[in-house]
């Protein structure tokens, strides 16, 4: 049995879990996720128990797989309509900086032209300054993929560190020719 799988999800007070043709829909006090699941994964919601119950067929290796990963996707959209989940980005470099146009995120990291990528719904893009990018939703799999493709715009660099980073990121750095030669 799946570790992860075989517990159920509970819903917390103020959310609410139905599941309907192949799709669960979590709705809750900050927003509201549709998820459509594998046909052979069997979901049901437990309302007097106030849980969501993730089971599968047999113990062939894909639904194996399939349990563990459906029941994680629910317990997701389950705590982010609750606490939206947030990803926090710094750019350093001399001039390097991030200002927003509407639904666009405009970057200036050191090309001829400023990279302009499209904000996209769901997803809260806010700048407390020119170097700092905070993204917030209900929605993990659309905040990680989102701060991954600021991220790739300019990933930092090992001799400088310069760059687009995750906070708290720990940048390997390595010495220059100069330190390498000893002299």
């Amino acid at each position: 049995m799946s570790r992860i799988g075989k517990k159920p999800v509970p819903l917390p007070a103020g959310v609410t879990a139905k599941v309907d043709a192949g799709m669960v829909a979590a709705k809750g006090p900050k927003g509201e996720l549709k998820l459509k699941f594998h046909p052979n994964m069997k979901v049901t919601v437990d309302e007097s128990a106030r849980q969501v119950l993730v089971g599968r067929p047999d113990d062939a290796s894909e639904n194996r797989a399939l349990h563990g990963l459906t029941r994680a996707l629910i317990n997701n959209m389950v705590n982010g309509v609750v606490t939206p989940f947030e990803k926090k980005l710094e750019i350093i470099g001399v001039g390097y900086q991030a200002a927003l146009a509407g639904k666009t995120l405009n970057l200036t990291v050191g090309f001829a032209n400023v990279i302009k990528l499209p904000i996209p719904p769901g997803v809260t893009c806010t700048l407390p300054d020119s170097t700092h990018i905070t993204l917030t939703s209900c929605d993990r799999q659309a905040v990680g993929q989102f701060a991954a493709v600021i991220h790739k715009v300019r990933p930092p660099e090992p001799y400088k560190g310069k760059g687009i980073r995750y906070e708290g990121e720990q940048v390997r750095r390595k010495a220059g020719k100069a330190m390498a030669s000893g002299g």
